[in-house]
Order: structure tokens, then sequence, then C-alpha cells
């Protein structure tokens, strides 16, 4: 007992220590109405808990102290929490000038309250116009600042509110992985995003009143039975404040219709609010036999309520997060909770401009029951949260920073480039052909251009500045602004430099070849290159099987063999930028030659130069052709005469390609015991006659952890110009690197 006494005073010291003053984090937490206590009351209660941590004082202003909305701050009271500050901030009004001067009130008043608190945090939450004064005060007085619930989007004045809380705080807690990635990209610090989940579902999850049938009577009646009653929360929209008031007259007018016991609560102090009571008032609700009006319903209380009823209806962000918990159906009305993400529950009449939409979403809706939802929380956000607060280090410094991305070639935004097609120039250099396309932002191939590719340096360089030229100049008569200049080629490519290095014996005269620099100088654009591999997965992640996929690989089976590996999203090159030459994986060591003078790579048995080859020794020991095949004298022998003999019975050239199809199999087997891929992608002519015989030696050579691996045949009708577009359309507009 004495040893785990000691123990546990060692780890307290040692988060103390961490935080940097040897003494309790002393955190402020500020609530503004009843909406966001019902997210911070969890973290209270856990803070509370652990006061060998953490010591909590409680500041309370905005509309819980207003007595049209319950004056709620006697639930925080109830709670037994000690509240240090009473601060009334709200002005009394009915328009958007009302919400300015309230938000200054605060601002005149909370800067005696902190100096006097001299909090080490101040957790802040949401999105409303009071949050934004505490955020601002805080932030102006080198006071940290927690944000719960930042990065989300709901599609009103709260969006601006929010963001603008984001880039005051200093760590945030969100809810979402969308809300991170948003949080991201508005360039705040990973370090300092928690993705926790919300707070308030810790209660609901846990939530199991068996005795909902009293709290239901309290409400509504006793009467009322589960299921049989609905529960309307609505809200002004502050930038549309006529539109959402006629909008809750209709929905009124359609409750009334519907004939159903339900509870309305009082809207939220914002400009319009007034105005909404009145049109309540002027219905009758308050006295009306099927209606409930209330201002508060204790949070532990509305929980019960909305779990059984037949439906929810109005734009209350709870709506659409909480109650998705409990799988009750909602109908969202109007655009204040546009962009939220949701449930299947929530049904969006984003347009609620007649009484008979309304109606009939009700009918659709009211008594279903859904699967429960967890999109916004597992019930173990405060934990989490906890132990982030325990991590800050007092010690470091309080001006926070931005991650800002990288950004390159910055285009100037005028009418034109708005009205015009993003498009790149894309440039495939293969064996044969010499190919140019200009390429859009959606993959679309708007023109493509084809010449033989020549035998000369010279010659092929000309080439391709003529074609480039003119794809360039047509480019601005099909209305696409070109960002730049994509090159796709064989051979190993340094991709940071834009040089051939050295090329495949395919392509003549082809090392050590600038090609960024007179392509670049010629069309005054920026120019990327890189091997045709690479290309292929680039091409995939964009627009193909590997959109979104965090590890895949890539093979092409065609003239000769290649590939491209994808790594937690991005591109793998290697130190010397020979990664993913996946055709000279060896997989026999007394095998066939390779045009790469080794000896059993992949390439040198299931490249089509292999089943090239592999046809004409039975086409000169007149093995080759079968009963249905027929070949003239000048036609040379070719992979596609090998596969048409073996699909017409002849059982040399069935063997020749089971032999290239396991070799591929073993060289895929090598590549998911060396980088664990979840995806593999064929491309290329071969692809489809090597797909079953490669699936086929993962299930009896590859270990059991990675035969579940997913491997397809891509998609894609032009890889090799659709990766060097990529690599332009990537680098020029994406922002998170």
């Amino acid at each position: 007992e004495v040893y785990f006494k000691n123990l546990s005073k060692q780890k307290q010291k040692g988060v103390m220590e961490k935080n940097g003053n040897n003494h309790k984090l002393r955190v402020c937490v500020a609530t503004c109405n009843r909406a966001d206590y019902s997210k911070l009351a969890p973290i209270m209660f856990g803070i509370k808990a652990e006061p060998q941590f953490f010591e909590l004082d409680v500041v309370v202003l905005g509309s819980h102290l207003i007595d049209d909305y319950g004056n709620t701050y006697r639930m925080i009271e109830q709670d037994d929490f000690d509240i240090h500050t009473r601060l009334h901030t709200i002005v009394r009004g009915e328009d958007e000038a009302a919400m300015v001067e309230s938000v200054g009130l605060a601002l005149v008043k909370l800067p005696d309250v902190l100096n006097r608190l001299k909090p080490d945090i101040m957790i802040v939450h949401g999105d409303r116009f009071d949050a934004l004064a505490l955020a601002t005060s805080a932030a102006l007085m080198n006071i940290r600042i927690l944000h719960i619930e930042g990065g989300e989007v709901s599609g009103t004045i709260d969006d601006s509110i929010r963001h603008a809380i984001t880039k005051l705080a200093h760590y945030h807690v969100c809810c979402t992985r969308s809300a991170e990635q948003h949080l991201i990209a508005m360039c705040e610090d990973h370090d300092r995003i928690l993705l926790a989940g919300c707070p308030s579902y810790d209660k609901l999850l846990s939530a199991k009143n068996k005795d909902y049938m009293s709290i239901i009577s309290m409400w509504l009646g006793e009467d009322v039975k589960t299921r049989d009653y609905i529960v309307a929360l609505q809200h002004p929209v502050t930038t549309d404040i006529k539109h959402s008031i006629k909008m809750f007259e209709l929905t009124l007018d359609a409750l009334i219709s519907f004939n159903k016991r339900t509870l309305v609560l009082f809207p939220n102090v914002d400009a319009g609010d007034k105005e909404m009571v009145r049109v309540m008032r002027k219905k009758g609700i308050e006295h009306h036999p099927n209606f409930r009006a209330v201002k508060h319903v204790p949070f532990d209380q509305f929980i019960q309520l909305v779990a059984h009823a037949g439906c929810m209806i109005g734009n209350s962000s709870c709506g659409v997060r909480e109650v998705g918990a409990f799988g009750t159906p909602v109908i969202n009305l109007g655009t204040r909770q546009t962009g939220r993400e949701t449930g299947e529950n929530v049904l969006h009449v984003r347009d609620a401009d007649t009484q008979d939409k309304i109606l009939h979403a009700l009918q659709l809706q009211f008594g279903k029951q859904y699967p429960c939802s967890k999109i916004y929380g597992d019930g173990n956000a405060v934990p989490r949260i906890l132990k982030f607060l325990k991590s800050i280090d007092l010690k470091e410094p309080l001006q926070k920073k931005f991650c800002f991305p990288p950004v390159k070639d910055n285009i100037s935004q005028d009418i034109d480039h708005i009205l015009e097609t993003q498009s790149a120039l894309a440039v495939d250099l293969g064996g044969t052909n010499l190919r140019v396309a200009i390429v859009s932002m959606k993959g679309e191939i708007v023109k493509k251009y084809t010449q033989l590719n020549p035998k000369t340096y010279e010659d092929r360089l000309a080439l391709i500045l003529k074609m480039c030229v003119e794809a360039a100049s047509e480019a601005v008569n099909v209305n696409c602004r070109i960002l730049g200049v994509g090159i796709s080629t064989g051979g190993r490519v340094n991709p940071r430099e834009g040089i051939v290095l050295h090329s495949t014996k395919l392509i003549q005269e082809w090392s050590s070849v600038d090609l960024r620099t007179p392509i670049s100088d010629a069309l005054h654009l920026p120019v990327w290159v890189d091997n045709d591999g690479n290309c292929a997965a680039l091409a995939e992640r964009k627009f193909g099987h590997g959109k979104g996929i965090e590890n895949f690989v890539t093979l092409i089976t065609g003239t000769g063999i290649g590939g491209g590996i994808v790594h937690q999203h991005e591109l793998i090159h290697g130190s010397s930028f020979c990664a993913a030459e996946l055709g000279h994986i060896v997989v026999s060591l007394d095998g066939p030659e390779c045009l790469c003078g080794s000896q059993g790579c992949i390439e040198a048995y299931a490249s089509g130069i292999a089943l090239q080859r592999e046809a004409k020794k039975l086409h000169d020991d007149d093995l080759l052709l079968v009963e249905g095949m027929s070949m003239k004298e000048e036609e040379i022998v070719s992979a596609a005469h090998l596969i048409q003999a073996a699909k017409l019975g002849n059982t040399k050239a069935e063997s020749i390609l089971r032999t290239a199809g396991t070799a591929l199999g073993l060289g895929v087997v090598n590549i998911l015991h060396t980088v664990n891929p979840s995806l593999v992608i064929l491309s290329g002519v071969l692809a489809n006659h090597y797909v079953n015989a490669v699936k086929d030696v993962i299930n009896r050579q590859a270990l059991s952890s990675v035969k579940t691996v997913d491997v397809v045949v891509s998609n894609l009708a032009d890889p090799a110009l659709l990766g060097a577009a990529s690599l332009v359309l990537d680098y020029t507009t994406r922002r998170i690197y």
C-alpha cells in the first residue's frame, strides 16, 4: 500500500513538473448558455474529480443569467459547482446590433475577471458570439485557450465565429476526423489537436434512466407514450432573419396540422429570437392542448426526451449531433446546420418554404427507428481531454505557431482564370510513340496528340517542344488554363531536378537528359518529370482505385514491367530514385536473361517482350499456330499471338502464360511481404490476363496476414498521361502537403 501511494505521488509530481511550475493547472471554464454547458459539464466534473492536478474556476455569462431563458445558471449550482463570477453581458434587442453590443460588453467586463483569476488555461466551447468575446479577451491577455468543437462546418455566421476562435486558440479538441482535417488545413499545429469526440456523448452513451416515463409525463403529460411525441427546437438564422422567422411560422403550422403532442423549446439568444417567441404566442402555442412550450429542460432529462421521441424537428445542432446516438428521426430545417456530418436518421429540408414540405417530412420521419450513430463520439472524450490537459507544458512559448504549407507557382486570380478550366500538359515518352495531351482537373483528356518517338536525343527533344507549344496554343481555344507540364518517361529519373538519369534500352540516347530546363524556358511553365511506373501510381491515387487509399502498389504489365509504391499517401522514390523497379525483382536464380543484364527478373518472364520471345520460339519450331489461327508471311510474331494460341487450346502457350503469371505472382508476394500494401493494382495491356494467376499465387505462397490484400485491374484508360497530369495538378493546386 505504501509503495502504491509513493508511486501515485511520483506520477503526480511528474505531471506537475511537465506543466512547468510545480503547481496544479488552474483551469477557467466559461459557459454562456444551456447548450454549451451540456458539452462543458462532463469536462468540469472530470476536472473536479482530480483536485491533485487541477484547480477549477467557473465563469458564467450570457443567457444563463436571463429569466426569459430559464436562469439556467441554477443547473450549474445544482451540479454542485462553485460559480466564481457571474457576468451580465447580454444587451437586450432584436437585431444584429444587439449581438455586437453584447460582445462589446463582455470584452469590457472580462479583463477584470481574468486579472483576478489568472488562469493557466481557459476552456472555450463552440461558435457563439459570447465565446468569441471570451477567446479574444484571453488571447489578448496571454492566457492559453483550449477550444472545444473547432473545425466543424454548419453553414451560418457560426462558421465564421468558430473559425475565428480556432485562430485565437492554442489547443484544440475536435469531435470528428473531418473536423481534425479541417483544423490541419487551417494551418493549426497537428501536435496541439486532440481528436477526442464530443464530451456530451460521455453522458449520452451512459444514460440508462429506466424511469424515463416519469420525465415524459412531467414535460408532456401523463397520457403520452414513447415514440408518440415530437421535440421542436428552432433558432433564428442571423444571416437571414426574415426567412428564418417565416420558416418557424411554417413549422408551427405543420406541427399543428400533424396533431401530435409536441414539446417546443424557446430559441437561443440571437438576433430574431424575440420575434420567434412572438410568433409562438401569436399562434397560441403556449395554450394549445397539443403543445408544451418551455424555456429550458435540464440536459439529463432532455436526453431522455429526445431518446424516446417519435421525431425531433428544427435546426439545432443537437438534432444532427447528439440525437443520432439514439437513432431518433430528425428533420433538419433550413441552412443553419448545412455542412455538418450526420447519421442516416437526419432528413434535410433545406428549402423549407411551404407548410406542405415540412408536413411531408413529418409523415416520412415520425415514429421511425434508425441505427444509433457514433459519428461524434464513443463515450470516452473526457478521459482523453484530461490527459491532454495534463500534457500541456507551461514552459512552452505562449505565442502559437501556424503550420503553413509551401505554396508553389502562385497563379494570379483574374476573371479569365476563374472561367477557364485548370488543366495540365501531359507528355508520355514511350518506346514507340510520343504523346502529348491537355488533361483537365477531373482527369478528362481534352485533346491528345501522337507522333512516332524519334531515335535521337536532338530530334526527340525538338519534337517534344514542338508538340507542347502546339498543345499550349490549342488550350486557349478549348478554354483551358495550363498550370504546368508533367512528363512520364521510362528509366530512372531524378524528379527533384527533372533529369532522366538513364533510360531503358527501349528509348535510345536518353541518359543524363535535363528535360525540365529547356521545356520550362520555352513554355514559361513549371515542369515535373518522373518515371512512368511512378506516374501510373499517381494516376491511380488521383483518379483511380488508389483514391483515398493510404498504402497501395501499382504494377504496369506492358512491353516491360514497372510500377510505383504509395506509402502513407506519398510516392516512394528511394535514396537514388530506384524504388519500385518492380519488374526487376528476381524470382528465379537461373531464369531467362533480362534486358537489365540480370537473370530471372519478373520482366524476363511476364513482360510483353518476354512473351514475344517465347512466341517466336514456338513459331520457329512450328508449335505456335493451332486451328483457328493464321498469320501472314510478313506479320511479326507478338505476345498477342501467344495469348490467342493459349485461348484456342495450345497447351505449350498455356504453359508459358501460366509460368509468366506465376512469376508475376511471386513478385507480388515479395512486395506484400516487404511493404504490406492494402491494395495491388494491375495496369497495362496484360493486366486482365494475369490478375487471376496473381491471386492464386498469393493464396498459395503469401503469409496469412497479407492474403486479404485486394488485387484489382486498373480502370484508367490512359494511366501514363493521367499520371503525368497528376504531377502538375497535385503540386499546383493542393494546399496540404
